[in-house]
């Protein structure tokens, strides 16, 4: 004969009240708004929420509020890894007790819209977040049903666009390592159907002009290692850069690569950056300097727009820089060659 456990009681506002020493009442409020209530509050009751593994429950609240408590994130077939944006806009969406389903549809910005549309109708959820940008017919005029928000941040490929195209780090990067010593400059860039890989080189080129630096030139690249790789045998011995400013890390690993393989040191020779801050490059010997986009932050910010116009809680929207420069150890002064040697030998 086998036994059946019963399944686990869920714990509720009252408990959580209990453990974290607040009334019931402010529980309530805490879940529907963090703002209004003290620091310390809101840290005991996220610390009861925690231990005692509370969520709300979603079909009592859909009976009492005819809601779902579900909601959807639409976003076209990529080959391009979103992870840590949809990891933001997941934990926020469950931060004020949604249910989210993400939906990746494959064809045409009328497909994608189209598919929006029926999930707005269904009945299924509160409210649709469109990653990409939806058909200009109905922008302007959306049928009645769940709530529809569409992110401003990214074209309908999914490329950045907007306040994630910042290229402000490429000009910190190239101040610093000018003033470390390094006068003469290589930029590989990015894919130019993006508008992040332009305002990059715009920004190199805007910095060398400024900063009165000497540019070796922009390697056309498309964001693989093997466009670095490239980049670096094609350049003229006689004329190397001291560094190179990669538009991505595979870029910059790639340019390592290249470095490598003509005998030149990193960065002893040759100081690389990269940006997207991928977690490997912290573990490359050297580890690469970078700049971290934060995309968490921005997919945070693209489902509160979405929670707010449902008329869930209030929740604190990420308000920190978009990009940050990450030193580490690929950047250095430059390398003194001695006269005697051509540039470029060991």
């Amino acid at each position: 004969m086998t036994e059946h456990s019963a399944p686990a009681r869920r714990p509720t506002i009252k408990e959580v009240a209990r453990l974290a020493g607040v009334s019931h009442q402010t529980v309530s409020r805490y879940l529907k708004s963090r703002q209004g209530l003290l620091p310390a509050t809101l840290e005991r009751i996220d610390g009861a929420v925690e231990e005692l593994g509370y969520r709300p429950n979603l079909m009592a609240r859909s009976m009492r509020t005819r809601r779902t408590g579900r909601l959807a994130v639409v976003m076209p077939v990529t080959t391009f890894n979103h992870a840590r944006l949809l990891s933001g806009a997941l934990a926020a969406a469950h931060e004020a007790g949604h249910v989210v389903e993400v939906v990746s549809v494959e064809g045409s910005t009328a497909t994608r819209t189209e598919r929006v549309l029926e999930l707005a109708q269904s009945g299924q959820v509160d409210g649709v977040l469109s990653l990409t940008p939806m058909a200009a017919s109905i922008e302007h005029g959306l049928p009645g049903g769940a709530a529809v928000v569409v992110s401003p941040d990214f074209d309908d490929a999914m490329r950045s666009i907007g306040e994630l195209t910042d290229a402000s780090p490429v000009t910190e990067l190239m101040e610093r390592l000018a003033a470390l010593g390094h006068r003469r400059f290589l930029h590989v860039a990015g894919d130019q159907d993006w508008a992040s890989a332009r305002a990059r080189k715009a920004a190199y080129l805007e910095a060398v002009e400024r900063l009165g630096l000497e540019s070796v030139g922009v390697a056309e690249g498309d964001w693989s290692g093997e466009s670095g790789v490239k980049a670096v045998r094609q350049l003229d011995s006689d004329r190397l850069p001291t560094a190179v400013i990669a538009a991505n890390d595979v870029v910059a690993s790639g340019v390592v690569r290249g470095a490598h393989e003509r005998g030149l040191d990193v960065p002893g020779d040759l100081s690389v950056t990269g940006w997207d801050d991928n977690e490997l490059c912290r573990f490359l010997p050297p580890s690469l300097t970078t700049v971290r986009v934060n995309l968490e932050g921005a997919g945070r910010n693209a489902v509160l727009r979405l929670i707010k116009a449902v008329g869930g809680p209030e929740l604190e929207p990420w308000s920190g820089p978009v990009a940050q420069v990450i030193w580490r150890e690929s950047t250095a002064p430059p390398r003194r060659r001695p006269a005697s040697a051509p540039a470029g030998t060991r």
